[in-house]
């Protein structure tokens, strides 16, 4: 027996069929197809479950079509079971190479160079392709067999394949998020073993994985961690990464604090840090917290709850204003010496007022701007902001990042580009801008979202 992982291969559909009436198990998931797929021209074939498609038992469909395509596995929730059980998940779930999801190469390069200063390495963002859209606003929606842990598993992923940096040479990762599927077990030990992150050895990984909490700002702000971890000779981190997932909470419309429901989405952004090959060195950063009670969910409660207009000027606003201006204050920059700014995306108004606040012009801080686009994707919303910048900034920008979390606090971090964030450019299709205007996005009705929200 030989021990091989698919994970980051390209698959082929060889033949499939559409499962009308699934088992206890799988009836949420309504009729799917299931098929053969074959690896490695036909030497390795697995059984797969075909996602991401709204399949009906009255669906005539014409299998010819779909056969002989290319498959890109998937990491998925398997099957439904009592909030009391341990959730079922697999990589033997499959979307089409050719459509939302391209294939991308896995390719581990030998460091060109190492900085002085720790930065980010690489990162990837990861959305469904699933929305709703409601006036001039889209929102990310999962897939019914999606969660936080499948979008950090898919950012991570990705951040590993832009920033070709073999996963064995991870020594920690944190994952930020306020919405765990389970309240006692970590996101961040499936996200290690799924990614091989660390040396592997019986069945374990030589790698510390954590989980954070802070509201939105759960990732951002160890963002300084995993640098100072990186930097420090006697931790032996090589690497750290950080990712921020949410599939994002909000009670229905017709309910106390269903107002939130105008604005969550769904998605997950990872970065990577290290010193060698940096994309965007780390200038420096600056915190502040206080006990401002603007947003909260309480222990068994499915849904948070807010405080109105409270969560404007003494919360978003007091602790934005106050990291931003600090550490421009102590790094000594004006306005003008920053080319892009990125602020936490609650809406679309907050990050657009607080920019003009600070004098930012438009030019500065629209590439940020991606609220309209996937909705406020929490713990991940200020990160797929910077990924968008990152996605088009050029070598020796600075990027000044202010991060906001309820309860309440804000991150800034100032990052300057280098010349080689062109060069891994050139691998990376899945980009903020593919996502968001990709044209096999599929929209829901608002029962549908909701539908899928709740997943199984």
């Amino acid at each position: 027996m030989t021990h091989t992982d698919l994970f980051y291969e390209k698959g082929k559909l060889e033949v499939c069929t559409l499962i009308n009436e699934p088992t206890n198990k799988f009836t949420k998931l309504g009729s799917y197809i299931y098929g053969i797929i074959s690896f490695h021209d036909g030497k390795i074939r697995v059984p797969g479950r075909i996602t991401d498609r709204m399949a009906t038992c009255n669906e005539a469909v014409d299998f010819s079509t779909l056969e002989g395509r290319g498959v890109v596995p998937r990491f998925r929730r398997r099957y439904s079971v009592d909030k009391s059980d341990v959730i079922p998940t697999i990589s033997l779930a499959f979307t089409f190479a050719d459509e939302y999801y391209p294939h991308q190469e896995y390719v581990i390069a030998k460091p060109k160079k190492e900085y002085d200063s720790p930065g980010i390495v690489g990162y990837g963002v990861y959305t469904s392709r699933f929305r709703i859209k409601e006036g001039n606003i889209e929102r990310s929606v999962p897939f019914i067999d999606e969660d936080s842990i499948t979008a950090a598993v898919e950012a991570g992923k990705l951040a590993l394949i832009h920033s070709r940096v073999n996963s064995a040479l991870v020594g920690k990762i944190y994952v930020g998020s306020e919405s765990n599927p389970y309240a006692v077990k970590p996101i961040a030990s499936k996200v290690a073993q799924v990614l091989k992150l660390g040396e592997e050895e019986d069945d374990m990984q030589s790698v510390d994985a954590v989980d954070t909490e802070f509201a939105c700002k759960a990732a951002t702000s160890v963002f300084k961690d995993a640098t100072a971890l990186v930097e420090y000779s006697k931790s032996n981190i090589k690497y750290a990464m950080v990712i921020g997932s949410d599939n994002s909470q909000a009670a229905p419309r017709d309910c106390p604090g269903g107002e939130l429901d105008l604005f969550v989405g769904y998605g997950a952004a990872a970065f990577l840090f290290g010193k060698n090959d940096v994309i965007a060195e780390v200038e420096g950063w600056y915190s502040c917290t206080s006990d401002t009670p603007d947003f909260w969910r309480r222990d068994g409660e499915p849904h948070p709850m807010h405080g109105g207009r409270y969560t404007g000027d003494p919360a978003y606003f007091k602790h934005v204003r106050k990291s931003a201006k600090k550490l421009m204050e102590r790094l000594k920059l004006q306005v003008g010496d920053i080319d892009y700014f990125v602020a936490h995306q609650p809406n679309v108004q907050f990050p657009v007022r607080i920019a003009k606040e600070l004098g930012f012009r438009e030019e500065q801080y629209t590439p940020m701007l991606k609220v309209a686009k996937f909705g406020n994707t929490y713990s991940g919303a200020s990160l797929v902001g910077l990924a968008a910048v990152l996605d088009v900034a050029k070598p020796d920008d600075r990027i000044l990042v202010a991060s906001y979390g309820s309860g309440a606090g804000s991150d800034a971090y100032s990052l300057v580009t280098t010349s080689q964030i062109m060069d891994k450019r050139k691998n990376q299709k899945l980009t903020v801008k593919y996502q968001a205007e990709n044209p096999f996005l599929e929209y829901v009705d608002y029962t549908t979202y909701r539908r899928l929200k709740i997943g199984m």
